[in-house]
């Protein structure tokens, strides 16, 4: 059986390529980095797929007749056409918790570089500059959180250590360890009223399409900032772009863009007041090898007729 890799970070020789190869697979590398076939010529004899942030379209996968598994090395799997893979039998496996850690630690990074003006002073130290402008302290601060899922909760508890007060919106809101944590459950509109920095935690999808719009962006504090380390499409670029040239907002810091890698054009490239790294909330060495590792194990319990430790389609006939 053959085994597609399109992860990025993941190349040939390493651990998921040995674990896999151990099994008796046979193994084809083909990052998007490096592509020179279309997708759906790639998928034809694929039997399982170790997919990083290819779409995984109904063409696509319609194009992959012997496909049985897509292991996703991450946790959105926004990216798939769940619908399509549950009709042809396909299980989808992201890898659920694998992040945690790396995600929450990157939004906190992104919130200190915003509040102490560190991208600004770094470059103007760069340009031969020694200016000494007054930032903010994170403690004492209020810290919005918009989803509190696994991550979420982990950048709750490191905002609560630095001493913020911690406001969450989540329509399933986990009461109990919010209670608990002593964090305030809010409604949408007060948290962006109330938050100094609101963070986004949250799965795209049609319900959360822009859900941070001109609207939303016009609830926010003019002091306020927004951190983003959820999917691009959760944010209406265009109405931030137009806030922050107004100075409707302090700053945004961005971590993932609706398209990716970000577009020359863009008007998020003209700003000073906005951060945007290329999407490497999860890129840390611990979190990968785990993300690796779980994804390919999914790909082998499904080939060999076991059942996969995660999978957001269990209905799926495979």
């Amino acid at each position: 059986m053959r085994v597609l890799v399109t992860t990025a970070w993941l190349r040939p020789g390493d651990h998921v390529d040995r674990l896999l190869r151990e099994e008796g697979f046979e193994v084809v590398h083909s990052s998007f980095a490096d592509r020179h076939e279309p997708l759906t010529d790639l998928v034809r004899e694929a039997d399982g797929i170790v997919a990083g942030t290819d779409a995984f379209t109904a063409e696509v996968l319609a194009a992959a007749p012997r496909l049985k598994v897509l292991g996703r090395t991450g946790v959105g799997y926004d990216n798939i056409d769940v619908p399509a893979a549950t009709a042809r039998g396909i299980a989808v496996c992201p890898t659920p918790g694998v992040n945690r850690r790396a995600v929450a630690e990157h939004t906190l990074a992104l919130m200190l570089n915003c509040a102490r003006l560190l991208p600004q002073n770094i470059q103007s130290v760069k340009s031969g500059g020694w200016e000494q402008p007054s930032g903010r302290e994170l403690a004492g601060a209020t810290l919005g959180i918009v989803g509190l899922g696994a991550i979420g909760k982990a950048v709750a508890e490191l905002g609560a250590v630095l001493g913020m007060e911690v406001l969450a919106h989540d329509p399933n809101l986990d009461h109990d360890y919010a209670r608990e944590a002593g964090i305030q459950a809010v409604p949408l509109e007060e948290l962006l009223r109330r938050a100094d920095f609101i963070s986004l935690h949250i799965f795209l999808d049609a319900s959360t399409h822009h859900l941070i719009d001109a609207a939303a962006l016009a609830l926010m504090k003019p002091t306020a900032y927004l951190i983003n380390t959820s999917r691009g499409g959760v944010v209406d670029e265009g109405a931030l772009a137009s806030a922050l040239s107004r100075g409707e907002l302090a700053g945004a810091a961005l971590d993932v863009v609706e398209v990716e890698p970000l577009p020359a054009g863009s008007r998020l490239r003209e700003l000073d007041n906005v951060i945007v790294t290329a999407h490497i909330g999860a890129a840390t060495t611990e979190s990968r090898a785990r993300s690796g590792q779980m994804a390919a194990q999914a790909v082998i319990d499904v080939l060999n007729g076991r059942a996969p430790a995660f999978t957001v389609n269990p209905e799926h006939a495979g």
